[in-house]
């Protein structure tokens, strides 16, 4: 056999391997940060409706998948003298899990609260939060369900004002009614795919359905028999000198 022919016999073959493609029984999506927001118009005063969303001590009694709630830390008065929720225990559940887990809260009185859990901060102007000076740099307190959660509730004046163009009847003589414009925002993440598995059908309805929720308690406490939420509540407490709010 010629030295070429033996070459070519003994030369190495490129050998070309296929990876069959693989298929998983189970998938996961990813642990990404969302978003969700509601937004209301109501016939309230802006007051009345703050003093029903700083009830903190309330909200397990009309908020669906808040089983519990509890204010344990107060912030220090105000520049009205009053106290505000600076930290509370919210116990969540749903599909039959539960989780308790602290919040940290900020109250910006008569215009927004904000509860802030795991890594979660806020950007809220530390000037309009002189009051929760002993807890705004406080460390995240962590938790099995959420890396991170803020729930902010933001209550502003609601001014009506008509098309250009359109006629309106003529309302001189009748009170007018305040109005109130109440936005809520919630941003979480999952600290576990399983997580955000088992809550893929119930998550993106949550701002909506709480702000409904909201809305019957308002027409409950401000329409109903006996309404008188007028604005902050006064009540006597461990922590001394000043009011509590929401309790």
């Amino acid at each position: 056999m010629s030295t070429k022919a033996l070459l070519r016999t003994v030369r190495p073959t490129a050998i070309r391997s296929f990876k069959a493609p693989q298929r998983t029984f189970i998938t996961l999506p990813g642990v990404e940060s969302q978003s969700l927001t509601a937004t209301r118009i109501l016939p309230y005063k802006p007051s009345s409706l703050y003093t029903i969303i700083a009830d903190v001590d309330s909200y397990s009694s009309f908020l669906p998948y808040c089983l519990d709630s509890k204010v344990t830390k107060w912030s220090a008065p105000d520049a009205n003298g009053n106290r505000w929720p600076a930290e509370g225990d919210l116990k969540i559940g749903w599909g039959g899990f539960e989780e308790t887990f602290t919040s940290r809260l900020f109250c910006v009185p008569g215009s927004i609260v904000e509860a802030l859990g795991g890594e979660a901060v806020t950007d809220l102007p530390k000037s309009d939060l002189a009051h929760h000076a002993a807890t705004f740099d406080a460390p995240a307190v962590a938790n099995n369900i959420f890396k991170s959660i803020r729930t902010r509730w933001h209550v502003k004046p609601f001014q009506y004002k008509p098309p250009a163009g359109q006629l309106q009847p003529n309302r001189m003589g009748l009170p007018a009614r305040e109005q109130t414009e109440v936005h809520l925002s919630i941003d979480f993440l999952f600290s576990n795919p399983i997580y955000a598995a088992l809550s893929k059908a119930v998550a993106p309805k949550v701002a909506s359905v709480m702000i409904e929720a909201f809305e019957v308690r308002a027409k409950k406490l401000l329409d109903g028999p006996g309404a008188d939420v007028k604005g902050p509540l006064p009540l006597d407490g461990p922590l001394g000198a000043g009011k509590k709010i929401g309790a």
